[in-house]
């Protein structure tokens, strides 16, 4: 389709930014923002240029004249049917009814709606949920996990090469503990049975016994000597260890529809460890301190950052330094892009202050989220009120159950349960990813299961009741084809549509440029209420010929934008509720 390279904002900007050049002098343009939004209110026109506000203060003169002088050297445009200078000097701009219907016409025919492959020949390495061995997933890993997911299949939308890595926490002083528990306490018929759940109850059993008594935690340290070292035994014991968490990590994520290219933990990385270090001492940033090797970070007004400890052993900014340099060997990306909580803001701001520092030219990047919680409080492990990962999806999947047999009760159980999966786990994903990541959210189901509000489930029925009207026109219609008639935007209400529709690409771009799901989320939920809105306001099947099968195609862009842009959220759309 023509243009398709290019959204209408970037279309826009690009025809406003050359006026805003014809009429002024460059020397005055030279930090000026002449992007092109869409208005905020539609009786404002369809699409804003404010650049005339701040270039006031520069020109020393009115921004209205200015924005009044700016117009008049734009030349005609294709997609533009009138400008207005409005308030103190914003532009207005009005976009041809027709051409907006052409494109939509033009739209229906590009699987990406339209959207620009800017990350061609571009790659990016995502890494994101991360679990520890031997440790249950709990409901703490639910956002890494999905936002992560969620960016991983953005960037893939928009032609990245996506490496979507799971870097397990696999390696540290815990395998000592547990090496040692598992000699003493396993049993193996449990181990057998619920193998994260065995594991984690032989680690607190070790670790407890660390406490109390010197001489197994001083054996438990010589284990993890051994296994650092290359032991045969220790390190069979380690790789079942890392096995059996595996295997239960992948189940989970078959549930979440989730998928790595990558599972790498940290323990890939250690034999360059050393050389790491070796690279900070030769440069001249790391140094003795009481023992330990550290970088000092003042001119980053970070403290120092720790990166051999004083009896030896490295810890997490070494190990994840080593790793930086490992993926930019290997796929020369684009950018490295973390998914972590919030607490861990400072160690990456060291780790990405050193990898600066030694001239590592890979875009580092931090996309931190706040902690989930019940309304009655946060998660926490010492008060004994962590909620697993699979319980809660369970939960879910058993209150869509519910709510699917209400809905549609003739429906056979067998897709009752595959529609509550759907509903369930979207529910779940789109409670996080509505919203802003560094946001704390309080779960409540009651929010994340409603059929009437922002929430997945709200979302999936108004895909399947879009499907219904398709259906119904096929039944009543059966060799009508909506295709050979041109979409009208005759009522008020289909022309907003429209212009939400067109403005899918640039949704999918902000969403990405900025790691935020919540953008594209906010989007989806407001396509969905003016269909609503179109929907209750005009005739569809009872309209005449061709406004009828005009309404049709539109219905049909709809569920398609909805249905992908769910689909980049990691969500399923059913075609029944």
């Amino acid at each position: 389709m023509e243009e398709k390279k290019k959204t209408l904002e970037q279309i826009l900007g690009e025809w406003m930014a050359d006026a805003f050049h014809k009429a002024l002098p460059e020397n005055a343009l030279r930090d000026a923002d002449l992007s092109v939004t869409p208005a905020t209110d539609e009786k404002f026109g369809d699409y804003q240029c404010n650049a005339a506000m701040g270039l006031a203060r520069v020109l020393k003169t009115s921004p209205r004249k200015i924005a009044e002088q700016v117009l008049a050297s734009a030349p005609a445009h294709e997609w533009v049917d009138r400008c207005e200078v409005a308030g103190a000097g914003f532009i207005n701009i009005f976009l041809r009814t027709d051409r907006l219907a052409r494109h939509l016409e033009a739209v229906e025919e590009d699987p990406s709606l339209g959207t620009p492959a800017v990350g061609a020949d571009k790659t990016v390495v995502l890494d994101y949920s991360s679990p520890n061995v031997a440790k249950p997933m709990h409901i703490g890993h639910i956002r890494s996990t999905v936002i992560g997911n969620a960016l991983d299949r953005l960037h893939r939308f928009l032609g990245y090469r996506v490496v979507a890595d799971n870097h397990l926490g696999d390696w540290g002083t815990q395998f000592g503990l547990l090496i040692m528990g598992y000699r003493h306490f396993a049993d193996q018929v449990r181990l057998q049975a619920r193998p994260i759940e065995e594991l984690e109850r032989i680690y607190v059993a070790s670790y407890d016994k660390s406490r109390e008594d010197e001489a197994w935690l001083n054996e438990a340290r010589r284990e993890l000597v051994k296994l650092q070292q290359g032991d045969p035994e220790n390190l069979a014991l380690w790789q079942l260890f890392v096995d059996l968490s595996m295997k239960e990590f992948e189940r989970i994520y078959r549930r979440l529809g989730v998928t790595f290219d990558l599972v790498r933990g940290e323990s890939y990385y250690r034999d360059r460890l050393s050389d790491v270090l070796e690279r900070l001492r030769s440069e001249g940033l790391a140094e003795e301190s009481e023992g330990a090797q550290v970088v000092r970070l003042e001119e980053e007004e970070l403290p120092l950052c720790i990166v051999q400890k004083s009896d030896g052993g490295y810890n997490y900014a070494t190990s994840d330094l080593a790793t930086v340099q490992s993926r930019m060997e290997e796929f020369a990306p684009e950018a490295i892009v973390y998914v972590t909580d919030e607490r861990q803001q400072l160690h990456f701001n060291q780790c990405f202050a050193i990898a600066r520092r030694l001239g590592w030219r890979v875009n580092l990047v931090h996309v931190w989220f706040g902690l989930m919680r019940l309304p009655e409080g946060t998660f926490s492990t010492r008060e004994g009120n962590v909620i697993k990962l699979e319980r809660l999806l369970d939960e879910a999947e058993t209150r869509a159950l519910a709510l699917v047999r209400e809905a549609s009760p003739d429906m056979p159980e067998t897709q009752q349960r595959d529609v509550a999966r759907a509903v369930g786990i979207g529910a779940i994903k789109y409670a996080d990813l509505s919203q802003n990541p560094q946001s704390l959210i309080t779960f409540t189901w009651d929010k994340a299961l409603a059929m009437d509000g922002n929430s997945a489930p709200y979302l999936q029925y108004a895909c399947a009741r879009i499907s219904s009207v398709q259906d119904k026109y096929r039944e009543r219609f059966p060799q009508g084809d909506p295709a050979q008639w041109p979409i009208i935007l005759g009522e008020p209400v289909e022309r907003r549509l429209a212009l939400r529709l067109i403005r899918f690409p640039s949704v999918v771009l902000r969403a990405a440029a900025l790691y935020r799901p919540s953008v594209l989320a906010d989007y989806l939920y407001d396509l969905a209420q003016t269909y609503s809105s179109f929907y209750q306001n005009v005739p569809f099947l009872k309209a005449e010929e061709g406004v009828r099968e005009s309404r049709v195609r539109l219905c049909g862009l709809v569920v398609r934008t909805l249905r992908q842009g769910l689909n980049l959220l990691g969500i399923e759309t059913p075609e029944r509720i």
